[in-house]
């Protein structure tokens, strides 16, 4: 540091944050293609299936109407709000009131940071699942809670055992985190346990946030149901969903959280010192997407599962152990015996060129599993299973 330089350093809150998992792995994958290895990626959930043109067309034309340049809204078009809620009704036998029901948001990841900020007072408890989506642990330290970790693990079906969780710990946590279908373990919940998570939050006044992202992809017939179809839940939580995944919408930034009206009230809230809603335009272009022809959205589940098939087969021939899931885009692996899941992740990186994650990396319980992300086309899978056998596991 030059003489008279100011010393910077970043707040306690930053300091005490793992770093971002994605951009570790970024730095690393940029890193080998710089020297010119060809990757491939099965790292990150990024949908390599285009945004269907429909959704494409609606967006250019809103974003050549002047109209559409100004601030939006803060909740989200009412057009947009309506659109969710006749979406939530069709999809799950919901009714919502799409004036205190439904708010917009800038994708799900963007409503899941903040709303620790709305409800998360210092010291308080967030309960958060283990291995689990990075950002329920990261909005929480942002506003001054504490995270107490549930762990998932096979035997119970990669739900959290809430009869686990000490009853002080309980009593002094605002917010219960779930996340169903699952990611990373794409395991996937009844409507017996969501009953389970609103008799505890009963218990102990908690807000359920139900991260509901991954609800649109799934396979051999199996529907994912929403948690605000059990009895209870709607007085007790809330849901999120992004279009990000369902009509491969991740750079589009858009997404929802529905339910509980003063648990909305207090996130928009939040959201209105913070940011200004989302671009009119893409607004518009979602209610296109929710509301428009679906047949894009069964194409997409059909390529999955034949993704997720190939890659089921690869792997189990080449000595590891996988279970199909039945739904998200992901696989759930164990690594196989002398290996963490860094050094199984690194090996597999470094000598077959194939990015994968993982499990520690979305919390101590992940230990001993990685991550599979199927977002690249099938070839792409087969040359990836070619080289991860070569490696003679």
């Amino acid at each position: 540091m030059k003489k008279g330089e100011k010393r910077i350093e970043m707040a306690e809150r930053l300091q005490v944050l793992p770093p971002y998992l994605f951009a570790d792995l970024d730095r690393k994958k940029t890193a080998l293609r710089a020297q010119g290895m060809d990757l491939i990626d099965l790292g990150v959930g990024d949908p390599d299936i285009p945004t269907p043109q429909r959704i494409v067309e609606r967006l250019r034309e809103a974003v050549l109407d002047s109209r559409n340049h100004r601030y939006p809204s803060y909740e989200g078009l009412r057009e947009f709000r309506q659109a969710v809620s006749l979406w939530y009704k069709r999809r799950f036998g919901v009714l919502l009131d799409p004036e205190q029901e439904v708010i917009a948001l800038i994708g799900s990841k963007e409503g899941i940071a903040h709303v620790p900020l709305a409800f998360i007072n210092p010291g308080a408890y967030s309960l958060i699942p283990s291995p689990g989506y990075p950002v329920y642990h990261a909005g929480t330290i942002f506003a001054g809670g504490r995270s107490f970790f549930m762990p998932l693990v096979e035997e119970r079906g990669f739900l959290p055992d809430l009869k686990q969780i000490p009853p002080e710990v309980a009593d002094a946590a605002t917010l219960l985190f779930i996340n169903y279908p699952n990611n990373p373990t794409a395991a996937v919940a009844d409507e017996a346990f969501f009953a389970e998570v609103v008799e505890f939050a009963q218990r102990y006044n908690l807000i359920v946030c139900h991260d509901a992202a991954y609800s649109e992809i799934s396979f051999d017939n199996y529907t994912p149901s929403s948690f605000l179809a059990v009895d209870g839940a709607r007085e007790v939580g809330i849901e999120f969903h992004s279009l990000s995944k369902t009509y491969n919408m991740t750079g589009w930034r858009l997404g929802f959280a529905v339910g509980n009206s003063a648990t909305l009230a207090g996130l928009g809230k939040a959201k209105t010192n913070i940011d200004s809603g989302v671009f009119q335009a893409v607004q518009l272009a979602g209610i296109e997407a929710l509301t428009g022809d679906q047949s894009a959205v069964e194409k997409m589940r059909a390529v999955y599962q034949g993704r997720r098939d190939c890659m089921v087969r690869g792997l189990r021939a080449v000595g590891l152990e996988v279970t199909p899931p039945k739904a998200t885009f992901y696989l759930w692996v164990k690594v196989p015996p002398d290996h963490s899941s860094v050094s199984f992740t690194s090996l597999v990186l470094e000598k077959a060129g194939v990015a994968i994650t993982p499990g520690s990396g979305f919390g101590e319980a992940g230990e001993g599993y990685v991550r599979l992300a199927l977002t690249v086309p099938e070839a792409r899978l087969e040359e990836a299973i070619s080289r991860i056998q070569r490696l003679s596991l």
